[in-house]
């Protein structure tokens, strides 16, 4: 059922979150994506028109399979899509090479990971500040945004700290403040509370919530339903399509 493009043009015209200035920040036109393995061909996904406006907090969901991962790959450059338009922040990122996507990445995107991603053999300031090392940045700006980062998800007690030293819920803390280092256009969250208990998971929901009311764009792939719903807007997938969206408000999911 190709009711993708329709929904999106219908949900741009509602009533925008109290954080959205209404400018695009992702627009994707009739992007697709299809893997091959030998002499099969595998439609991830299947022509998605997607908009995501600055200050937004979306929530992508749907069934394992669906492409949720795929799309969020594609959306933080970690992928390309085999056909379609991207345009991140005014660019078109489709088609650029190796070098200019991780350029692009380091600088526009901060991704929170299922697994935390942190790396064992350095501590909590070292693993926030790498992102920034790559970039090239001075060290007393590193130092600055890895403080700031760190006070701002509460794990400023923790710099000397190793993950292992860590619970679940303090590693995805660490996660996060790195994701906020390099003052990303968006942060993509991609189902940060799949390794977490309930009271920690929603810790981290809790902590994103903030984070969007200080202005942050958030595009997080969930599977939780109840997680899903502290977003402004739902995107649902389905066989690699955009099925249906729902907008939020104050009372709850319309």
């Amino acid at each position: 059922m190709e009711t993708s493009k329709p929904q999106t043009q219908n949900t741009a015209g509602q009533p925008e979150a109290p954080a959205s200035n209404g400018q695009a920040l992702i627009q994707m036109e009739a992007v697709r994506k299809v893997f091959y393995t030998d002499e099969v061909e595998t439609h991830a996904l299947a022509g998605i028109h997607l908009v995501i406006k600055k200050g937004e907090y979306i929530a992508i969901a749907g069934p394992s399979g669906c492409g949720k991962s795929t799309l969020l790959s594609i959306m933080g450059l970690l992928d390309t899509p085999t056909d379609g338009k991207y345009i991140l922040n005014g660019e078109p990122v489709e088609t650029l090479n190796l070098s200019d996507r991780a350029r692009i990445r380091n600088r526009e995107v901060g991704f929170i990971f299922q697994s935390f991603n942190l790396i064992g053999d350095l501590n909590v300031y070292e693993n926030v500040e790498l992102p920034l090392t790559y970039r090239g940045m001075p060290a007393a700006e590193r130092k600055k945004r890895v403080l700031e980062s760190l006070e701002r998800v509460g794990m400023s007690h923790r710099t000397k700290h190793y993950p292992s030293q860590l619970s679940g819920g303090q590693q995805q803390r660490v996660a996060v403040a790195r994701a906020l280092g390099g003052s990303p256009s968006i942060l993509l969250a991609d189902e940060p509370t799949g390794n977490l208990d309930s009271k920690n998971g929603e810790a981290v929901m809790d902590l994103l919530h903030a984070l969007h009311g200080e202005g942050a764009t958030i595009c997080m792939v969930t599977h939780d339903p109840r997680y899903a719903r502290h977003a402004d807007r739902e995107v649902h997938l389905f066989d690699g399509r955009v099925v249906e969206e729902s907008q939020a408000n104050s009372e709850g999911i319309i």
